[in-house]
């Protein structure tokens, strides 16, 4: 079990625990959960490169403690 961080532009910042082989949709769907918002609108980005949301999390190197940016679309 790891626990990633999500700031979006507004300051909200959101701490979401997933497992490291969940795909980049299923974490969407858990912050979705946590701040009221589709799925879909959400965009998780990290110096620039956008997730892809059939893709998992450790194929991205993120792990425990790891910070992303989240946008709205």
């Amino acid at each position: 079990m790891i626990e990633v961080i999500c700031n979006d532009r507004l300051g909200k910042k959101v701490r979401v625990k997933c497992e490291p082989d969940d795909t980049i949709g299923d974490f969407k769907k858990l912050v979705a959960a946590q701040i009221g918002t589709a799925p879909e609108k959400i965009v998780l980005k990290k110096w620039y490169s956008t997730f892809k949301d059939h893709i998992t999390l450790a194929d991205y190197e993120i792990g425990n403690g790891s910070s992303l940016e989240m946008y709205y679309s």
